[in-house]
């Protein structure tokens, strides 16, 4: 099978392209930049076919999906700058891509989203989900739709940002709720799912969790993550009114002087005063899953 993959050189999307090479699939990726070197990794690594191309660009997708059976959809930003926001990148960025498909008759479509995408999120990120989920619904393809909760892997930005501030400072600031759970999931569960979808017809129409066996707050997760690197900081939580001063300040900066997504916005911090928990059962007994405990799954790159 010969599968589009947009966001391909990404955190998930690069565990996308070395499990779809596993299973001998033939892979085209969408690529702004084809001298990048995690395109040419892609290439090199996984012999990927590369089509020049931007979601948000409709014209640049012409030809994209020619001669191509499935479209996995990967691309998003949990982010903003620019003209990359939220509604563009994941509602537009999605319509682009369905009626791409639907032009090139390519009936096989699995969709990213995000646990806690629902009609009344209170975020925008949640929100531009939600109405790139309509669009895919509602567009006659053979959908899947796939809502992980906090992926963490040897390159995600949430818990290596933790491991890092663990590694360098006596005390480790949490933001959000101090309630509000998730269910961090191994980046090879995700991935897992996505690629063993593609070989199995009965998710077809269905929207499905991904999450791992435990529900966690966020300080049971830097708890865990001090465990494993033999360590131990003092955790400190944040007033909401000065989380958002901060998350407001870091927007300003990097958004307006550096031109570039802050590490930290508002958005996230609306999404931190929540919880983040689904049923993994589903997708588990369906592809086969068994997402490890976090401890375990630290365990295997932190300690390297």
């Amino acid at each position: 099978m010969r599968v589009l993959v947009t966001g391909a050189t990404g955190f998930v999307g690069r565990e996308v392209l070395r499990q779809l090479h596993q299973q001998r699939q033939s892979i085209r990726i969408l690529a702004r930049n084809r001298s990048s070197s995690r395109v040419q990794e892609a290439i090199s690594r996984w012999g990927a076919e590369v089509h020049p191309g931007n979601v948000l660009e409709p014209a640049s997708l012409e030809g994209a999906l020619s001669g191509v059976e499935a479209v996995i959809h990967l691309a998003g930003i949990i982010s903003e700058v620019g003209k990359s926001t939220f509604e563009n990148v994941h509602t537009q960025g999605t319509q682009n891509m369905v009626a791409t498909a639907q032009q090139a008759c390519v009936r096989r479509f699995i969709h990213m989203s995000a646990l806690g995408t629902r009609p009344d999120a209170v975020s925008r990120y949640h929100q531009s989900k939600w109405a790139a989920e309509e669009l895919v619904r509602h567009s006659g393809l053979q959908f899947t739709i796939f809502r992980p909760s906090l992926i963490y892997g040897p390159e995600d930005q949430f818990i290596n940002l933790f491991a890092k501030i663990i590694r360098r400072s006596p005390v480790v600031p949490l933001m959000g709720s101090p309630r509000a759970r998730f269910q961090p999931v191994p980046v090879e569960a995700v991935a897992a799912a996505f690629t063993r979808s593609l070989s199995e017809p009965r998710s077809i129409g269905q929207t499905y969790d991904l999450c791992g066996p435990e529900a966690m707050t966020l300080s049971d997760i830097v708890d865990r993550i001090q465990e494993v690197l033999g360590k131990r900081r003092l955790k400190v939580h944040v007033p909401p009114i000065l989380a958002r001063w901060q998350a407001a300040a870091f927007e300003f900066v990097f958004r307006r002087l550096l031109r570039q997504p802050p590490p930290f916005n508002r958005d996230q911090l609306l999404m931190l005063q929540e919880d983040n928990i689904g049923n993994p059962h589903p997708a588990n007994d369906l592809f086969g899953l068994r997402p490890v405990a976090l401890r375990e799954g630290l365990t295997s790159y932190l300690r390297r």
